[in-house]
């Protein structure tokens, strides 16, 4: 998580700070309106990061969406007017929590449908996580707005079928990236006019094969690569690589990736294809 722009920062940090932290502090900062009954950044959150990192320690606590990234993408569901969110990786809630307080701050009711669905779907792999994540949502007063599906989220997603999101959310295992795309095209899951937005498109990894063409080996790293190691070149690198230039090429996409944090890409869907 980035410095935390709830605070002012320290004269050590504006002494140490490169221009481009102290720029994206700034900004961050600037997008921060006090006045909003439902604040931009939930009050809840350091909370969560604090427990994350008590818990699971700070490296790990990292995994969640940053400040400023958690008020992007708030945004962006207040753009589109969107209703209904499906967050793929879930970790211990804070971007849930974000999109939640996103939809409750645009008007959007947190009881289910009729058909008992509620509006943001998480889906995760570990029990731990989603304990934990629940425990956070009701703490942060947007637990009627929020479902976690736990378990293998290839077979999540394929029990999603009929349902429809206007944002669909990816910040799970990098090697699925492209395979969960798939499927939430294959099942019609963006609704007309959605948005996907997918995290971490421009690791360390992945930015070292900007180079190499793809598909890439999956035993052995390219000569041209630089990867640090082959664990980060076959579990980071390569998968989101295969992954950027898949959806770059895909005739069916318009896509623009942010060159923010650890890379956010948007995808919107081309309906003339």
């Amino acid at each position: 998580m980035v410095s935390d722009v709830t605070n002012n920062p320290t004269s050590q940090y504006y002494k140490t700070a490169s221009d481009l932290e102290l720029r994206n502090f700034y900004a961050a900062k600037a997008s921060i309106n006090t006045n909003f009954s439902i604040p931009t950044i939930p009050p809840t959150i350091p909370k969560v990061y604090e427990g994350s990192v008590a818990r699971f320690g700070k490296d790990t606590a990292e995994l969640a969406v940053s400040h400023f990234q958690g008020v992007i993408q708030s945004f962006f569901v207040g753009l589109i007017g969107a209703k209904r969110i499906l967050e793929i990786g879930t970790f211990t809630g804070t971007s849930a929590i974000y999109f939640a307080s996103a939809l409750k701050r645009n008007g959007v009711k947190g009881n289910p449908d009729d058909n008992g669905n509620k509006s943001v779907i998480c889906l995760d792999i570990s029990e731990e996580f989603a304990e934990i994540a629940r425990d956070n949502f009701k703490e942060a007063g947007v637990e009627d707005y929020i479902d976690i599906i736990v378990g293998d989220a290839h077979e999540s997603l394929a029990s999603l079928e009929g349902q429809q999101f206007d944002v669909i959310f990816i910040d799970a295992d990098k090697i699925s990236y492209t395979a969960y795309f798939d499927a939430a095209i294959e099942k019609r899951l963006l609704a007309k006019g959605g948005l996907f937005i997918i995290d971490n498109t421009a690791l360390r990894p992945a930015i070292q094969l900007i180079d190499c063409p793809a598909p890439l080996p999956k035993d052995k790293m390219p000569e041209e690569g630089m990867c640090d190691d082959f664990g980060a070149y076959h579990y980071f690198g390569r998968p989101i690589h295969e992954f950027n230039e898949y959806i770059r090429q895909d005739k069916r996409c318009e896509v623009v990736m942010l060159p923010i944090f650890t890379g956010v890409t948007l995808i919107r869907m081309l309906e003339n294809n």
